[in-house]
């Protein structure tokens, strides 16, 4: 496994312009990262007002990308495909396909997107919603897939959010796509939003995972962080509700957090997985700090497991 970073990581520094993205990339080489995955938080690649562009910055990020010796391994966009709307799910539809565009230009071989907004309120993430919803799931993600292997790209869904997240929801949509350029991107610690154990969801999902995060949390009952955090609240030092509203989760580095990350990894290797692997913190601690203790220690783990 290639152990790297997504730029996410480091959004504390990229967002309010204190470090750009290919400083980033700078940063996660210099600390031992063998990939960079690309999440456009403060900077764009697509302009989705205008339909532009960022030409320039492309061309830099993969410059830099061959420069530094560091593949770009992922590129990972929010999405909405479940707007109530027929056009605008064929809008969102057409929105994504320009990003697949920019993973084109990129090079890479897999772009994430959702397929649920993060925010759609909890009350509406029931099982008779998601059987609702999921014929327009699998309609729309086959048709990303279709787009994109004109370029011989993989699209991915991740198990993010709270409503197309779970090991069985996640698993079925696989199923159901069933195309070979369409796979899971499996973060570990994500299963905790809906209240699954990670461990037994890792399991279940690592044979359909085409990329994984490695993401760590403080898990806490809700009786004893009343009136802290609360719902969609993952920015630094917040603690935010899970599906059941009765755990509250913190991201912390990782494998200092309550998570079993030595079981994920070994189960993920255990599975035959072999690519790249992004160390995703989104604590309270600096970004740099939780970056480069993520990477060293998800090194450590692999290397004391042996082969």
């Amino acid at each position: 496994m290639k152990i790297g970073l997504t730029s996410y990581s480091m959004n504390a520094y990229i967002e309010p312009g204190l470090l750009p993205v290919t400083d980033v990339m700078r940063f996660a080489r210099e600390n031992g990262a063998e990939h960079i995955e690309l999440v456009p938080f403060g900077f764009t690649l697509h302009d989705d007002q205008t339909g532009t562009f960022n030409e320039a910055l492309i061309e830099e990020i993969r410059g830099l990308s061959a420069e530094l010796d560091l593949p770009l391994s992922n590129y990972a966009v929010l999405g909405d495909l479940l707007k109530p709307a027929q056009a605008d799910r064929e809008a969102e539809v057409e929105r994504l396909k320009r990003h697949i565009d920019v993973a084109a230009k990129l090079g890479l071989k897999t772009m994430r997107h959702d397929v649920s907004s993060f925010r759609r309120p909890l009350e509406s993430n029931t099982p008779a919603a998601f059987e609702e919803s999921f014929p327009v799931c699998v309609e729309t993600c086959r048709a990303l897939s279709e787009y994109a292997e004109q370029y011989g790209i993989t699209t991915l869904v991740e198990n993010h959010g709270f409503f197309v997240n779970g090991a069985d929801r996640l698993i079925r949509l696989m199923e159901a796509v069933k195309r070979d350029n369409f796979g899971m991107l499996l973060d570990t610690g994500n299963f905790a939003c809906v209240d699954e154990d990670c461990t037994v969801a890792v399991k279940k999902c690592a044979p359909y995972a085409k990329m994984v995060h490695l993401k760590d949390f403080y898990i806490r009952p809700e009786s004893r962080l009343t009136g802290v955090g609360g719902l969609f609240r993952c920015d630094a030092g917040c603690w935010f509700s899970t599906n059941s509203g009765l755990t509250m989760l913190r991201g912390s580095i990782l494998a200092q957090g309550d998570l079993d990350v030595w079981t994920s990894l070994k189960l993920i290797r255990e599975s035959g997985y072999d690519g790249y692997v992004s160390v995703e913190f989104e604590g309270m601690e600096d970004g740099k700090l939780g970056s480069t203790y993520g990477m060293d220690a998800a090194r450590y783990i692999l290397a004391s497991l042996g082969d």
